[in-house]
C-alpha cells in the first residue's frame, strides 16, 4: 500500500482557474495565501519520506500532526512591510500565507517514530515502516 495524498480542493480549483490560458495566465490567486507547496513521496526498503518543498519558511512556521492515521502539514505566516516618510506612510503591505496538506497513512507505517527536518527550503519527513511491513531477504525452505 502507497501514501495516498488527501488534501482540499477549493484552492487548487481556484488555481486551476486563475491559471487558465483563456486569461493570459496571469494568477493573483498564490499573492492572497492558496500557494501550495510541491510535495515527492518516495519509497525505500525501510522507509517513506516526505520531501515539501517551502522555501523562504522557518522551522517554526510548520505545524505536523499525526491524527487517526491522518498525516497533517500546515504553515500559517504573516507579515507586514511598511514605508514611511515624514511620519506618514506611503505604502504599507501586509502578508498572508497559508497551507495545510494531508496524507492518508498506510498501516505499514510507525507513527512513533516520524521523524522532521527542514533545510534548505525542503521540509524532510521521515516515516519509518514496521517491522512486519519492511522487505525480508530471500531465504531456502528446506523440505523435511
Amino acid at each position: 500500500m502507497s501514501l495516498v495524498k488527501r488534501t482540499d480542493r477549493l484552492p487548487f480549483l481556484l488555481d486551476d482557474f486563475f491559471n487558465a490560458d483563456w486569461l493570459g495566465g496571469t494568477s493573483n490567486i498564490s499573492k492572497i495565501g492558496f500557494n501550495t507547496p510541491a510535495v515527492n513521496v518516495k519509497e525505500s526498503d525501510n522507509d517513506f519520506a516526505i520531501e515539501l518543498a517551502a522555501p523562504g519558511l522557518t522551522k517554526e512556521d510548520f505545524n505536523i500532526e499525526l491524527d487517526n492515521d491522518v498525516l497533517i502539514i500546515s504553515s500559517e505566516t504573516k507579515s507586514e512591510k511598511e514605508t514611511k516618510q515624514d511620519g506618514k506612510y506611503t505604502r504599507k503591505e501586509f502578508g498572508y500565507s497559508i497551507f495545510k496538506r494531508r496524507f492518508n497513512l498506510p498501516d505499514t507505517v510507525n507513527g512513533a517514530d516520524i521523524a522532521a527536518s527542514y533545510e534548505n527550503g525542503v521540509l524532510v519527513l521521515t516515516l519509518p515502516k514496521k517491522e512486519e511491513a519492511k522487505v525480508q531477504p530471500k531465504r531456502l525452505i528446506e523440505i523435511s
